[in-house]
């Protein structure tokens, strides 16, 4: 069986709240090193990949492998009946129908408990390549989405341009042009303010603004984002979660199109 406490509901609110305009339907794999998730948006632009480490849970059990299959917008209503500072409780036996969870207060005065009715979700695992990349940056998840969401307002589309300048964000829309450039910064009171660039090469790739703001939904995770380009394999945003697990998203660049 299966059985998994997050100290922290909203950990898993906030994982769910992140994904479920991406993807609707999708298996939880859960196996000895924790719970994954992998599956692509429908028109298999976007691949979201997350993984739940064990030493996120407190305990952690899982006697064999197992796959939930789990509609996003039921798991996201039975979450709405969780407080953000409850501990969750995921239970689930070897050939489960229903997924288990029990919210418990803080101050253990009040538990809830529901049974979240599974799927038989037929999903094929891609293997995600091992990419050295040509830029990494990192920088605020606040700065990401709002610049994400101001670009969106003027064009569909979005350049990326690393080079030793720094990272320059662009836009051509109907309405006119729009760039932001972030160069390194070092904040020692605030390490979180940070803005990391390594570059290899210089890089200059398109994406669409939709899918960016999407994955922005993402910021509450984490203070810190990591963002990975290279030519003509799909872009890398990172969250980490908590401890050694992430959320991650890739994006295909668009090709051979003008903004």
């Amino acid at each position: 069986m299966l059985e998994a406490r997050l100290k922290q509901a909203n950990i898993l609110k906030r994982v769910v709240e992140a994904i479920k305009d991406l993807v609707q339907d999708c298996n939880f794999d859960c196996n000895d090193s924790g719970i994954a998730l992998q599956a692509m948006d429908n028109s298999h632009v976007a691949l979201v990949s997350m993984m739940l480490m064990r030493d996120s849970f407190e305990p952690y059990r899982c006697d064999r492998n197992i796959a939930l299959g789990v509609n996003l917008t039921s798991l996201t209503k039975v979450l709405r009946a969780a407080q953000n500072e409850d501990v969750l409780t995921i239970k689930a036996e070897d050939a489960p129908d229903v997924l288990n969870l029990m919210f418990e207060s803080s101050s253990n005065d009040r538990i809830s408990e529901y049974d979240l009715k599974l799927m038989d979700i037929d999903q094929e695992h891609l293997g995600i390549p091992n990419t050295e990349y040509a830029a990494t940056i990192e920088l605020p998840s606040a700065e990401f989405r709002r610049i994400c969401t101001d670009l969106a307002a003027m064009s569909e589309s979005v350049s990326i341009e690393a080079s030793k300048d720094g990272i320059k964000f662009a836009c051509n829309g109907d309405i006119g042009n729009g760039s932001v450039t972030l160069r390194s910064t070092t904040n020692t009171d605030k390490p979180d303010m940070d803005i990391k660039i390594d570059l290899v090469e210089p890089v200059s790739l398109t994406f669409s603004l939709k899918y960016l703001v999407n994955f922005c939904k993402a910021a509450p995770l984490s203070p810190t984002v990591k963002i990975c380009l290279s030519s003509e394999v799909p872009l890398l945003v990172e969250y980490l979660v908590s401890g050694s697990s992430y959320l991650r998203f890739y994006l295909a660049p668009k090709i051979g199109e003008d903004e």
